[in-house]
């Protein structure tokens, strides 16, 4: 498809940074590229580890699958610590597999890349730019570096040290640099240092790119991700603990490396024809506004804390949209699209997907089930090398200077457990980002057990009751400090409603060290509204606006006014979320889901669209987009929104695959289903019994036993004065809210379930829903004289509290695709038996025996009205 392939990486590009400069002429070949090709987000991971994301977009894998998983690993030998190598990577990039196809590769700084790999074409790896920061010692280039390594001679003399670094370099990015004090500002040694690195990559790339034949090269530059880390607390607006002059010094460095990262890139691109197709990404972007971190805390990796949900996205040539943007693009897409480009089959096992979006022709794609499996030349190391010749001091040094990792133990067993320990939690977070919690906790539970060998076991279980949770710690001083430990798995705890778990976990983790300084409101209101204490949990949050506001204070708030159906204050915090932060997916998918149960369907359908634009592999945004279009009318592209949902998240996502169902209904017959309320029969349908107590539904569920529809029941609780007839319940509803597995059994059936536990009915399942009307006074009167208590004075908070539970009744039909519901009054089954048990018949769609069911009435049962 495509001639040549240039891939170029700018770690930590930002939209937010660069639209400005554009705007302003000063990023002319962005521009450029731009106009003649598409643009968009790049989504990132977690967690936004360069060395992890880089061999993600090399791979198209996950870090679980590739085997990078941090920016350190273990020597072989088990005899120290080093920088990441590509012996961590365990499966083949893209440019392995092309030298299997024939085709000639240039990979230039990309990390992690050293030792080089011996492919057809040339390495230059991320050890070929770090050299020694005195100029009075030696910076040989290691074996290793370059391959082919007599390739070295030729390259040598195109590393650029810092203390070439001149006063025509240093005036353009900082032109107050004669006011600092170097002795104890040192700034200057880091931007000699960045710039000179970054400058080396570019002539050794540029040189391979005018000398050697190739069809694809891959360069990586760390500048603006390097700057930024150095010079972004100083980019204006000033923020309010920097100091005046320091602010006038740095605050125009960061603009400095956009506009000289671009000056690159207009060199870069002018090495090539129009015949060569032109990617730009970044791996992550970088927050440049109220979110930047002044002070950066003492937390493993702290300075990723800085970087951004999206980085950058630019292709341009042959065969691409022109002045285009596209949406929902992710790192592990990048390897399956190069591979289509050169119209070679992508992997099965690859996480990613080719990005067809991009192509004027769109060719269907090729696959095989792995190219882990097949035979032959890949151009990959044959075995690893010496772990001595592989050690990096400069580099480590550095990676300790940005923050990345701390100062290695002296005790070599120390520094190596710290090491393992931190890989291990790396590939924890990348299976909680991947929402794999058992795989997570797992290894979270390992860690705190391997760091301490002595823990005492509290009495607190998982769901499934089989590992128990280490809380209290009894050994001493740990190796490694296990709080990010504790953060996850409270934030698993909360992911999977393990509220008592997550309120231990909270617990402890404020009795541990603090100096973290962890932030733990919103745990403390999730907990809160866990365990139904909803003004509890608003309190907590709004003494966080109060101190602190933020936009995800905001978003977990609207989330609280979401559920318990107070939509106008929801979408209140919804829109404040995002006057903070406009492009957070979530929040516009959030948003939509507010603005449908309010009736403003166009609106929702904007913010759905605007949720995938952003992230494109976002399920519950394409399924909310397809509610809103459904009432809007809209049905063929409501069905095309729910199978994109379905299909995003196949077996899963059971609400859009009975959403689909539907629209297949309403298509043929625009009648039925109007209200949910059709005479179809489902599979496996579950009928549901339900209203307020005392509002008929011990009558309602005698009718169907003996009409001829199959009860749930275990006649636990017998008839008593109240219900003579017995209650026909079911004891294990009683405890849905923690434990819905067993609905399979009623699956057939009926079964009795009060109006108040509706929202823990598993989506899984097709329900048919008869609930039961009666006068609220009514009701209230019956339960009142059921509890022996006076009937002529009624509780105005109860009436007022049924009240809500009716309108999120209904609110909850008009969500779940799976429920079908028509309301009963209790009046009308007394007065009129015959109809409305035909009626009943009808909805559920089964042959009942109408005059059996008729014969259950007992109207002497309806005295005072206030009696079921």
């Amino acid at each position: 498809m495509s001639k040549k392939v240039l891939l170029i990486g700018w770690d930590a590009a930002d939209w937010k940074l660069i639209w400005p400069l554009i705007a302003k002429g000063q990023m002319p070949a962005l521009k450029k590229l731009i106009e003649r090709g598409v643009y968009g987000n790049m989504g990132t991971m977690d967690p936004p580890y360069s060395p992890m994301l880089w061999s993600s977009v090399a791979t198209g894998k996950t870090p679980d699958k590739h085997g990078v998983l941090g920016f350190i690993e273990v020597m072989p030998n088990l005899k120290g610590i080093r920088p990441v190598t590509v012996n961590s990577r365990k499966t083949k990039a893209v440019w392995n597999i092309l030298h299997n196809q024939g085709f000639k590769s240039n990979i230039v700084g990309w990390w992690p890349s050293f030792p080089a790999e011996p492919i057809n074409g040339v390495v230059v790896s991320d050890k070929f730019q770090k050299v020694k920061l005195n100029p009075n010692e030696k910076s040989p280039i290691a074996q290793g570096t370059i391959h082919p390594e007599s390739l070295t001679k030729d390259i040598h003399d195109l590393r650029m040290f810092p203390h070439e670094i001149t006063e025509a370099h240093i005036l353009p990015f900082i032109p107050k640099a004669a006011d600092i004090d170097q002795e104890k500002d040192k700034g200057l040694q880091s931007f000699a240092k960045i710039m000179a690195e970054n400058t080396s990559v570019h002539a050794a790339s540029t040189y391979v790119m005018r000398e050697k034949e190739w069809d694809f090269t891959a360069i990586y530059y760390d500048l603006i991700d390097h700057f930024c880390h150095a010079f972004m607390k100083f980019h204006p607006p000033k923020q309010g603990l920097i100091p005046q002059n320091l602010f006038e010094i740095y605050k125009d460095a960061v603009v400095g490396a956009y506009r000289f990262q671009d000056m690159m890139l207009e060199r870069t691109m002018a090495l090539v024809d129009e015949d060569t197709t032109i990617i730009v990404m970044s791996d992550h972007g970088f927050e440049s506004g109220h979110k930047r971190i002044l002070k950066m805390p003492k937390y493993p990796a702290a300075p990723a804390l800085e970087h951004r949900q999206f980085g950058i996205f630019v292709a341009a040539g042959p065969n691409i949209k022109q002045n285009e943007k596209v949406f929902g693009l992710g790192l592990i897409d990048i390897a399956p699209t190069i591979l289509h480009m050169f119209n070679l089959p992508i992997g099965r096992d690859m996480d990613g997907q080719p990005a067809l979006d991009i192509f004027n022709e769109i060719k269907a794609p090729t696959y095989i089930d792995s190219w882990e499996t097949v035979e032959g030349d890949f151009g990959q190391h044959d075995k690893l090398e010496d772990a001595n010749q592989l050690s990096d001091h400069d580099t480590m040094q550095q990676l300790i200077d940005l923050g990345y990792i701390e100062k290695p133990d002296e005790k070599i067993e120390n520094a190596i457990l710290k090491t393992r320990c931190d890989l291990k939690h790396n590939l924890a977070r990348v299976h909680l980002g991947k929402k794999e919690y058992q795989k997570a906790k797992d290894i979270l539970l390992d860690l705190i057990n391997d760091t301490y060998p002595v823990y005492e076991e509290k009495d607190i279980k998982t769901k499934d009751d089989k590992k128990p949770h280490p809380l209290a710690i009894k050994a001493g001083d740990p190796v490694v400090d296990i709080i990010p430990y504790y953060m996850d798995l409270l934030n698993i705890s909360l992911a999977e409603n393990e509220y008592e778990i997550a309120e231990h976990y909270l617990n402890e983790l404020r009795t541990r060290d603090k100096k973290f300084e962890i932030n733990t409101y919103f745990s403390e209101a999730k907990i809160l509204l866990g365990k139904g204490k909803v003004q509890k949990a608003l309190k907590v949050l709004n003494e966080a606006i109060t101190n602190k506001p933020n936009s995800e204070v905001w978003y977990q708030i609207g989330k609280i006014y979401m559920q318990v159906g107070k939509f106008e204050d929801a979408k209140e915090a919804f829109e404040h979320a995002l006057d903070f932060e406009v492009d957070k997916s979530k929040f516009h998918q959030s948003l939509a889901v507010c603005l449908i149960r309010l009736g403003e369907y166009e609106e929702a359908a904007d913010h759905a669209l605007t949720a995938i634009e952003l992230v494109k592999y976002f399920p519950e945004a394409h399924y909310t987009l397809g509610e809103a279009l459904e009432k809007m009318g809209d049905l063929v592209n409501a069905k095309k929104a729910f199978e994109t949902a379905a299909k995003l998240k196949p077996k899963t996502h059971f609400r859009a695959e009975q959403a689909i169902e539907n629209l297949d209904d309403k298509l043929q017959n625009p009648v039925i289903l109007e209200d949910k309320a059709g005479g179809k029969f489902r599979k496996d349908q579950i009928v549901i019994v339900s209203g307020l107590p005392r509002s008929g539904t011990s009558l309602m569920m005698q009718m169907l036993n003996t009409g001829g529809l199959e009860v749930l029941s275990d006649q636990t609780r017998k008839a008593d004065d109240s219900n003579p007839k017995g209650y026909f319940e079911y004891e294990p509803v009683m405890a849905i809210h923690k434990d819905n597995s067993w609905l399979e059994l009623a699956q057939n059936k009926s079964i009795k379930i009060v109006a108040p536990l509706l929202k823990f009915l598993d989506p899984k399942y097709r329900y048919k829903v008869i609930f039961m009307k009666r006068d609220l006074g009514e009701v209230i009167k019956s339960q009142q004289k059921m509890l022996k208590k006076n009937t002529e004075i009624l509780p105005v908070k109860l009436f007022e509290a049924y009240q809500q539970q009716l309108e999120q009744v209904e609110v909850w039909k008009n969500k779940e695709p799976g429920v079908e519901l028509i309301y009963v009054d209790y009046v009308d089954v007394i007065s009129n038996p015959d109809n409305t048990a035909q009626k009943i018949s009808n909805f559920i769609g089964l042959g009942l025996d109408v005059t059996e069911m008729t014969k259950c009435v007992d109207k002497s049962l309806y005295r005072t009205k206030a009696q079921v």
